[in-house]
């Protein structure tokens, strides 16, 4: 892709190289997707980084290691080898191939990739391309990657919190958001197996009609749990929705796949996702049961 050989590496870059290729290694070993902050624990486990990388700076309080990687990260979307959407992480197929370049390789093919883009954008700012000038950059970049992931996180926390029941009624909030009725919701005590039923219309007689089991605990959702589900699914138009904050043994994916039967698997990272997503369709009522507000920054593309 691109000669690695004459590839300017100073302090800032030696680090990038490290810690870029060590996300693309986590994310390929993880399925090709990881939460951000995830992918960030995981690259401090397994890189070595001194004293420098790892200092505070003074004007926005960032890890410097953790800037310059997200500032890296913006040419190896450039180049078409990292996706970001909503705090998770993406590896194309073209990052894949890009790991067997080597770190410094695939540092220099993104940064190619980006350099080409800018060159055909001229009214974009002009940067100096050094070592110093690298830095002081990833120091001033207001980072929207960790503001959007911090509130993601606070979300997470909030949900967690919630007890069984209340995360029921989250979940109940958001199908109602998504333009489903919700005559049942299961009271405290014995459900049948099912904890939500969703109609398309208020009396059910349009497909799909949606029975739902959420799991709010610690312990992924086994796979008797989701055939207990499947076995619920009896007419013409019932569709399963199966909940679980801790996600899915990899047997229970399996068997929701493989089923005659729809039964869709949310775990909570996912119902974030949609509860961003059909926030503003919500009544006020159902807003407070998960509360946000906006704020907005300028971000550019570059």
């Amino acid at each position: 892709m691109t000669n690695a050989g004459h590839f300017k590496l100073g302090r800032s870059r030696a680090v990038a190289a490290k810690v870029i290729f060590a996300a693309f290694q986590v994310l390929k070993e993880k399925g090709g997707e990881l939460p951000g902050r995830e992918v960030i624990n995981e690259v401090e486990k397994r890189v070595h980084l001194d004293d420098w990388a790892k200092e505070r700076y003074e004007k926005t309080g960032y890890v410097r290691w953790q800037s310059i990687l997200h500032f890296f990260t913006i040419d190896c979307i450039k180049a078409g080898f990292l996706i970001k959407k909503r705090g998770t992480w993406y590896l194309t197929p073209e990052g894949d191939q890009a790991l067997s370049l080597g770190e410094v390789g695939l540092l220099a093919a993104a940064s190619q990739a980006y350099w080409k883009w800018r060159a055909e954008n001229p009214k974009l700012k002009k940067t100096v391309e050094d070592d110093e000038a690298t830095d002081e950059e990833a120091e001033q970049t207001i980072d929207i990657d960790q503001i959007e992931q911090q509130g993601i996180d606070s979300l997470r926390q909030y949900a967690l919190l919630k007890t069984a029941y209340e995360f029921q009624d989250l979940i109940a909030a958001l199908l109602r958001g998504m333009g489903y009725f919700t005559p049942f919701v299961a009271p405290p005590g014995k459900d049948g197996g099912v904890d939500i039923i969703a109609y398309r219309d208020p009396l059910g007689t349009v497909s799909p009609r949606i029975k739902v089991q959420v799991k709010h605990r610690q312990g992924a959702a086994r796979v008797d749990e989701i055939r207990q589900l499947m076995g619920l699914l009896q007419k013409d138009g019932d569709v399963g929705m199966f909940i679980s904050t801790s996600g899915f043994t990899s047997d229970a994916t399996n068997a929701a796949r493989g089923s005659h039967v729809h039964v869709e698997l949310i775990d909570l990272t996912r119902f974030i996702e949609l509860w961003l997503d059909f926030y503003n369709k919500m009544t006020d009522e159902d807003k407070r049961e998960l509360p946000l507000r906006a704020v907005y920054f300028l971000a550019p593309s570059d």
